[in-house]
């Protein structure tokens, strides 16, 4: 579809940050769009931007009714060599909130619509010049939070995901459309002898599709961050522990035992990854009404924890309490954190380690020790020391990690229909599905309404 029969309004919108800033710039895009700039561009040697050609950048003013509003140097870009894939023109201008403000309003004053949320990433989706994937990825690199999620999705701003899904989807559809040619001329073409082979493309692809959704939970820690439970008894050092790892005093650290009621959550970042930190009350049998809620909402962060850290007091002895949390903990990943080892201790590394089968560092958080041993144990643990980028593909996204599920189970009724002797017809519903759900990863088979759903996420002017 020409871009024209999409769209035949032209859209402004600001795409920098509202902030007191270096420089502002306002993104007009549209099949008027150079028409509309000229309206409020005045040049000093009175140049016009349509006489201009693409990829060229031009010094001026932006006015309004006489009045200069602000220098500026406007960019143009022709259809189609411009993100949406329209006639582009973007005015870079002072940084100042009023000043942007006021471009804005003059380009809207000569005939352009203010652009909604994601609203030119859109046109550039409809317009053919990104995937949807590609489009997730813009504000997947605007969002990251840290090193790896910003290179994860940069590399699917190239067509990473996309073109792995793709190579799957074709396989897949050219045997549904094989299936289809034998089911319509049964007389020329036959699918003896092509069963097994056939039955060889299916397990493969599914199994393609089984390694990308195995790396949907690194993915996930790349962008979400890994919510990591700071529990132990109280005192045990819990709340130094937290001050330590953000290099802040924001929890309240005192000798009072039970001081923490509520959840406090941090971030920060561990070699590069992203750690959600959430400080926990003290678990123990408690008297105090309020700190038994505290309690119980430090046992049900728990049991959705990625990574739990138990905090133990080694100049303690081990107690009921500390068997509770060891119970709580034996089926999530962990780490054992064998605190105060500055003072005298009554509990060694071995006897925890067998205890919980996890990993113990022996640590002083009020002395800052033992701190690089357990930024070493996280990152072995979840990414085995380093991510590569070189060749990986990364699922970040929950919609793909769904729709790759979906195509998951229906390649799983394919083979089971084939090697229960149905008929090929139902394999062909089947195969069909996971077509389905693999196209709207990219947008090949994405209804309308997921599109604005996925678009009106996104940032005004992206």
């Amino acid at each position: 579809m020409h871009m024209s029969e999409i769209y035949s309004d032209t859209i402004v919108a600001i795409s920098t940050a509202m902030a007191p800033s270096g420089i502002g710039i306002v993104r007009v895009s549209g099949p008027d769009a150079i028409e509309i700039a000229d309206r409020v561009y005045s040049n000093p040697k009175g140049k016009r931007l349509s006489d201009q050609k693409g990829y060229t950048i031009h010094y001026g003013n932006v006015c309004e009714k006489g009045e200069v509003i602000d220098e500026t140097l406007a960019m143009l870009m022709r259809a189609p060599h411009s993100y949406t894939g329209e006639d582009t023109v973007e005015f870079d201008c002072h940084g100042g909130v009023l000043a942007t403000k006021r471009v804005l309003e003059a380009i809207i004053h000569a005939g352009a619509r203010p652009a909604e949320p994601g609203e030119f990433s859109r046109r550039a989706f409809l317009n053919g010049r990104i995937d949807l994937t590609q489009a997730e990825a813009v504000m997947d690199i605007i969002s990251a939070k840290n090193d790896h999620a910003l290179r994860s999705a940069q590399h699917q701003l190239k067509g990473s995901v996309s073109e792995k899904i793709s190579v799957v989807r074709q396989k897949l559809l050219h045997e549904t459309a094989h299936i289809e040619a034998a089911l319509d001329d049964p007389e020329h073409m036959s699918l003896d002898g092509y069963v097994e082979e056939m039955h060889e493309v299916i397990t493969e692809q599914k199994s393609a599709l089984l390694r990308l959704l195995e790396s949907a939970d690194s993915g996930r820690f790349m962008t979400e961050g890994i919510k990591t439970v700071i529990v132990g008894k109280p005192n045990a050092g819990k709340s130094s522990l937290l001050n330590l790892l953000i290099g802040e005093e924001k929890a309240i650290v005192t000798d009072i035992a039970g001081t923490t009621r509520d959840i406090l959550e941090e971030q920060i970042n561990v070699k590069g990854i992203t750690l959600r930190l959430l400080d926990t009350a003290g678990i123990r049998d408690a008297s105090d009404v309020i700190e038994q809620i505290g309690v119980e909402k430090a046992k049900e962060q728990v049991k959705d924890a990625d990574l739990v850290l138990y905090v133990v007091d080694g100049s303690v002895a081990l107690d009921e309490n500390d068997h509770e949390i060891m119970d709580l903990i034996h089926d999530r990943k962990s780490v054992v954190i064998l605190n105060k080892n500055d003072l005298s201790t009554v509990i060694t590394n071995e006897q925890l380690e067998e205890k919980t089968q996890a990993p113990v560092i022996s640590m002083s958080a009020k002395q800052s020790l033992g701190l690089d041993e357990l930024e070493e144990e996280i990152e072995k643990m979840f990414f085995h020391g380093g991510i590569s980028f070189n060749d990986e593909v990364y699922i970040t996204n929950v919609r793909h990690k769904t729709c790759i599920e979906e195509a998951i189970r229906s390649l799983g009724l394919v083979l089971q229909s084939m090697d229960d002797g149905m008929p090929e017809d139902f394999w062909s519903i089947d195969l069909m599905g996971a077509c389905d759900a693999l196209g709207k990863i990219t947008g090949d088979t994405t209804s309308e309404d997921l599109v604005n759903e996925i678009f009106s996420s996104f940032c005004m002017g992206k």
